[in-house]
């Protein structure tokens, strides 16, 4: 068999080039099985790499996979070879060459050689007036890497062709959309011209909402036609609702309703029940201000600008961004920006951020070759390998390297020095992490700080062996709430990431300097004056740190003790402190018009942060415990007589709808206990269940009666099965074991994916090249020996406590009036000077706006 020369008739005459068209035909028919055309719904991956950041731009290209698609760069591609055996490849290489200039200095015509047939993004630093790009496209055939030169239609078999064709030819899965488009291809709904609207006198409040049927708080549709706020769908990954705003139009007939917490200036999310479909309402404005809802106070003015984008506000974007300063691009590893692709920069803050704590880092970085070894055939659906490749993408430096001196010189001969930084985009990341969630996925700007909560759950149920990076953040609250009538306490703790430090505005140190502002600015307003310069509120954060200590009025407190609802008091402590202490100013609210409002305050944020004085006492000498008595389990009037309000053995506890919420992610005692306090009812109502009681202590732990011999559950709680660091639960393990797989196989499995029996076998699926390793089956007997003799009581939430000293690291501030809208930057402190992470642009910071923060990060002080 001949190599590349003959192949692509090389010097060495006519007998070379027809040699090479019958090897051809011989060196791909033992391959033709594998190569596909792309159908529709296939995602071709042309663009970037699925395990690094390598595109045909990179100095080696790009390897596509001609049976799935997927895109692998030099350094990957022979993995995907070894592991799947497909071993043809498509190669695609991007040159960029700087365009010839004329005696005159200006540039030649482009030649006619130069071909661009890839659907990618050009480099947004290159001006095309001075780059002209030329595409290279073959065929690679592994282990021996044949090369086949493209297009070469007269030698290549029709199917090859046609699946070559298809490939180059593809659109890009992240190909940029603007979003009108997207938005216009919405219908009309036909019900919005003539929507009937009751004048009941509903008027909606700008938060505090939940379900008119049911206790659920989170994905409430409003009614345009009566403003019932009800419950969606319940889906299968445990989001949704109860169904109870589809059952409202069953009996109504009102066909229209908008989700609330999307409504923004710009628009809502609307659904039409009788069209059964998302649809436009162009009247939506004056349907929403029915219920009191103005969702058009901010639109533009006289002047062309927004209310709250007057003048004054332009001086936070220009002091967080650090604009009017000269500086100093930095470069190397952990200094790699993040392409902004359009309202993503709230991911690109949460990311720099989190990839600068070590334990991030090790846990994913460190782990890099297992972690890729290990991945599903399709690495572009698993968290743990996109976590990596944005990591090491990060922190390598590989795509963060300073420009050289000749093009520096160049830059300055040409008065056009710029700093060279590409950054890394994070589209693969955003749309895996993204998935399924209406916000994330969409274009819109979000709130960091739920992104933030939305990675660390995702974090917490793709744990990577033992060890969960997310840990460093994970806290337990003493919650005391007293009775005000009997003035006895319950106390309870739950899980935390993050600490909501209120602002306190009455506080501030500057009123006089702001009431003389507010005056002002009213005044010239009202004659139509420029407007003063903005005086921004100072507030101490001593007065921000009273305010999150002070009680808590609680209206619909269950008093155990009065057998009723009552008032109460609630007060929060740290019963444990975190190894990295987020801390949340909020700053984002509502006012009573719904219009979103954003405190423009300064808080002193100090550098070094004790709250040890914060630290939980439990219960007091002179208290009195409240009776543990829980209220009462609220049962559909159609099954209180099947049930008759008796709780069942629980030996009879209905192992089908347990499994089902356990395939949902959660804990398998969990599942077993919200099926037997909802006395069989079901997989929906014991999700209910789950909802009200997830967050607490003993959520996770065996159910245990009196009369019953302790736990419920001896199989599960023999192994330590009560939290995610033991041996999984036998259950589902004999369910695994009994479709013939290894038991071995199985506890890995599910130690990797969480306990959750669907992704387990998944995970033993993507993972033919199991072997048992013999230090994982010792570690595993000793833990579970260990659990079996010492019988030791069952662990409770993964916390690593400490001191209460911390120092700050990192902060993220925002700009602009609300979190639907706006940029955010991030500041970190690396090598003791700051830097500012502003998407792809990273630079040392001269002047860090530590006082003007959205989220600060502290680590722990080791006492």
């Amino acid at each position: 068999m001949q190599r590349r020369g003959a192949l692509f008739g090389m010097p060495g005459g006519s007998s070379s080039r027809k040699m090479a068209a019958g090897d051809i035909g011989e060196l791909l028919v033992p391959h033709m099985p594998t190569i596909r055309v792309p159908r529709s719904g296939d995602r071709v991956y042309k663009n970037e790499c699925a395990f690094s950041y390598d595109s045909p731009n990179s100095e080696g290209g790009l390897y596509v996979c001609m049976n799935t698609f997927l895109a692998f760069g030099r350094e990957h591609v022979e993995r995907h070879f070894r592991k799947t055996g497909q071993s043809v490849y498509m190669h695609l290489k991007r040159h960029v060459r700087e365009k010839v200039r004329g005696a005159s200095g200006g540039a030649l015509p482009k030649r006619r050689n130069s071909t661009i047939f890839l659907d990618l993004d050009t480099d947004d630093d290159l001006n095309s007036d001075d780059y002209e790009y030329e595409d290279e496209a073959k065929l690679v055939i592994f282990p021996d890497h044949y090369e086949i030169a493209l297009p070469n239609i007269e030698e290549l078999p029709a199917l090859v062709t046609i699946a070559c064709d298809a490939v180059l030819s593809s659109k890009s899965p992240y190909r940029k959309q603007d979003p009108d488009t997207w938005e216009n291809e919405l219908p009309v709904s036909k019900y919005a011209n003539n929507l009937t609207q009751l004048d009941n006198g509903v008027r909606i409040p700008p938060s505090g909402w939940k379900c008119a049927r049911c206790d659920l708080r989170e994905n409430l549709w409003l009614n345009l036609t009566d403003g019932s706020i009800l419950c969606g769908k319940w889906f299968f990954d445990s989001s949704g609702g109860n169904g109870h705003a589809v059952e409202h139009y069953r009996d109504t007939g009102y066909p229209l309703a908008v989700k609330l917490g999307t409504i923004t200036p710009d628009g809502a999310d609307v659904y039409s029940f009788q069209e059964e479909e998302p649809v436009l309402d162009p009247h939506l404005a004056k349907h929403l201000a029915h219920f009191g809802i103005d969702m058009l106070h901010m639109h533009g003015t006289e002047n062309g600008l927004r209310d709250n984008d007057i003048k004054p506000r332009v001086s936070e974007w220009e002091v967080i961004q650090e604009s009017g300063t000269k500086l100093k691009p930095m470069y190397g590893p952990g200094y790699t920006g993040l392409k902004n692709l359009g309202n993503s920069c709230y991911l690109s803050s949460v990311m720099q951020a989190i990839f600068s704590i070590p334990e991030f880092q090790r846990a994913y970085v460190g782990n890099l070759p297992r972690i890729f070894d290990y991945s599903p055939l399709d690495p572009t659906q698993d968290f743990n390998t996109q976590m990596t490749k944005l990591g090491h993408g990060l922190l390598s430096g590989q795509y963060s390297k300073p420009p050289v001196k000749s093009e520096l010189i160049e830059q300055v001969m040409k008065e056009e020095h710029k700093p060279q930084q590409n950054g890394i985009s994070p589209r693969m990341f955003k749309a895996f992490v993204s998935k399924s969630h209406p916000e994330f996925s969409s274009n819109r700007q979000q709130d960091a700080q739920e992104f933030f909560l939305h990675l660390v759950n995702l974090v917490e149920r793709n744990r990577i062996g033992s060890e969960n990076p997310s840990d460093v953040f994970r806290f337990l609250v003493e919650e005391r709430i007293q009775c005000c009538q009997t003035r006895k306490v319950r106390y309870t703790e739950r899980v935390d990431y993050l600490m909501q430090l209120p602002v306190a505005m009455e506080a501030a140190t500057n009123k006089d300097e702001l009431i003389a502002y507010e005056l002002t600015r009213r005044e010239a307003e009202a004659n139509r004056r420029p407007l003063p310069e903005l005086v921004r509120a100072k507030v101490p954060f001593s007065a921000c740190l009273q305010a999150f200590s002070e009680p808590d009025n609680v209206d619909d407190f269950w008093s155990s003790a009065l057998q009723a609802k009552s008032a109460g008091v609630k007060t929060s402590r740290f019963a444990s402190f975190p190894e990295y202490l987020v801390v949340q100013i909020k700053k984002f609210t509502f006012g009573l018009d719904w219009v979103p409002k954003k405190f423009d305050v300064s808080v002193d944020m100090p550098d070094l942060l004790d709250i040890n004085h914060l630290r939980a006492r439990g219960l007091q000498p002179g208290e009195e415990e409240l009776p543990d008595i829980s209220p009462p389990i609220v049962i559909p009037d159609d099954s209180k007589d099947r049930l008759m309000n008796q709780l069942i053995d629980p030996s009879d506890i209905d192992e089908s709808s347990v499994m089902q919420l356990a395939e949902m992610g959660f804990p398998l005692e969990a599942c077993r206990k919200a099926v037997y306090f909802t006395g069989n009812m079901g997989a929906e109502v014991a999700f209910n269940w789950i909802i009200v009681h997830m967050e607490e202590p003993d959520f996770a732990e065996p159910l245990t009666l009196p009369g019953y011999g302790g736990a419920a559950s001896s199989g599960a709680s023999a192994f330590g099965a009560t939290g995610l660091d033991n041996q999984p639960p036998e259950e589902i393990v004999a369910i695994i074991t009994s479709m013939g797989f290894q038991r071995n196989q199985a506890i890995q499995a599910l130690r990797a994916t969480n306990h959750n029996l669907e992704r387990a076998l998944d995970w033993i699926f993507s993972h033919p090249e199991f072997e048992e390793d013999g230090n994982f089956v010792i570690e595993m007997e000793n833990n579970a020996n260990a659990n079996i003799i010492s019988e030791a009581k069952p662990e409770g939430p993964r916390v690593k406590d400490g001191s209460g000293t911390y120092e700050l690291f990192a902060f993220i501030s925002h700009m602009g009036t609300s979190t639907m809208s706006g940029h955010y930057v991030c500041h970190i402190k690396k090598e003791g000077r700051w830097v500012i992470y502003n998407d792809h642009k990273v630079c040392a910071s001269e002047r860090p706006p530590k006082d003007l923060g959205y989220m600060y990060f502290y680590r722990r002080i080791p006492s």
